[in-house]
């Protein structure tokens, strides 16, 4: 995989870069700089050997947003940063040529055109039409088969950004660790974690599973898990894994009952339960002090420890668990690896992020990396032929 350390010529050049912009906005604020602040190396990178950056991004799911104040909020970070409200065409061309060298310009949102997601090879060719060099640095949709992410590679000669660059060697690096390691896989869908959790664990002395994934594995185990989520997997997959001694699962979890998951005085109906006593009329929503003291004791062991995904109902205040893990792998001297959004914004909340050795930029694209080795954002990366 060739990086920009390799572009021999960068002064005056007009070069394309899918960055990562895709950051929390509200009422046209940018409320958390975070992707921001790591896409900077990359766009430095460029911008002080003379070239002309020229980044584009999605922002949100719809297509709707405005990338204005994202760039608005670059320009607090980096000198030279304009913003133009198209993404394709002759404006967007002609707002390119008038850019300085070493100046920054941000295009407009991506998915307001439809055709981006459906990897459009006419789209491809308009955004490859903008630059004479293609740079992937947004790692968190490299596993999307997406117009700028496997479309503009194949027409432009192409490199990976620092941030990529960065994310394969430390997620390669988490798929060999050390001898003593513990793996942590929240979050839910069995049927999209079967393949990494196999993975996972023919290298990792532990494997735990948590959130809404582990009350599958409850289930499977013959526990009742009264109306708690779980999902249609085959339950023989799941069996398969489950006698694997390396996998670790809940012990014990914070449960309310049934019907009062948004009553506001849902934290004063919880309770306790351990494995074999939640009732048919109770759900699960985070895990008890015990399985929370394992979780601590484990990763106080391990040199090595990997985390994907909140081990609660997060979104709903169910945070103890994931927090009690934040602050046991903070404290741990282990090389840590962490990823998701949700995972990162409790870390950050607790003020514990730069106690982590690395953290991801991916959610989805962290569990497919660390599952299949590579990505189809990076596979499209392979040296063009004209370079």
């Amino acid at each position: 995989m060739r990086t920009v350390r390799d572009i021999q010529i960068l002064e005056n050049i007009p070069v394309l870069v899918r960055a990562a912009l895709n950051v929390p906005v509200e009422n046209g604020k940018v409320m958390n700089d975070y992707r921001l602040r790591r896409a900077l190396p990359t766009i430095r990178f460029l911008a002080e050997r003379g070239a002309r950056v020229v980044l584009i991004s999605h922002l949100g799911e719809k297509g709707t947003e405005t990338l204005l104040p994202v760039a608005e909020a670059l320009g607090k970070l980096i000198p030279g940063v304009s913003f133009f409200g198209e993404t394709i065409g002759v404006g967007a061309r002609a707002a390119i040529r008038n850019l300085s060298p070493g100046n920054i310009l941000v295009l407009e949102n991506l998915r307001r055109d439809r055709r981006e997601k459906a990897n459009d090879h006419a789209f491809a060719q308009e955004l490859a039409g903008l630059g004479d060099l293609f740079v992937e640095d947004c790692f968190d949709t490299c596993h999307r088969m997406h117009a700028s992410i496997i479309g503009v590679p194949a027409l432009l000669p192409s490199y990976a950004g620092l941030l990529l660059e960065e994310e394969v060697q430390e997620l390669t690096r988490a798929l060999l660790p050390a001898r003593n390691s513990l793996a942590v896989i929240g979050g839910a869908k069995f049927s999209t974690k079967e393949t990494l959790l196999a993975r996972l664990l023919q290298t990792y002395a532990h494997v735990f599973v948590g959130g809404a994934l582990a009350n599958d594995f409850l289930k499977a185990s013959g526990y009742e898990v009264g109306k708690s989520l779980v999902s249609d997997a085959n339950e023989a997959a799941i069996k398969k894994i489950l006698a694997n001694q390396k996998l670790v699962i809940p012990i014990d979890s914070l449960v309310i009952p049934a019907g009062s998951k948004s009553s506001p005085d849902a934290f004063s109906k919880a309770r306790v339960a351990p494995n074999g006593d939640v009732r048919p009329d109770e759900i699960i929503l985070d895990h008890g002090p015990g399985t929370n003291t394992l979780l601590s004791r484990l990763a106080a062991k391990a040199e090595t420890i990997l985390w994907n995904g909140p081990l609660g109902n997060y979104e709903n205040g169910f945070v103890d668990a994931t927090n009690s893990l934040a602050r046991a792998v903070a404290d741990s001297s282990a090389h840590s690896v962490v990823g998701g959004g949700d995972t990162i914004a409790a870390i950050e909340g607790l003020g514990l992020l730069p106690r982590f050795s690395f953290v991801s930029t991916g959610g989805g694209a962290m569990l497919d990396f660390l599952a299949q080795g590579t990505l189809p954002g990076i596979e499209a990366l392979t040296p063009h032929a004209s370079a």
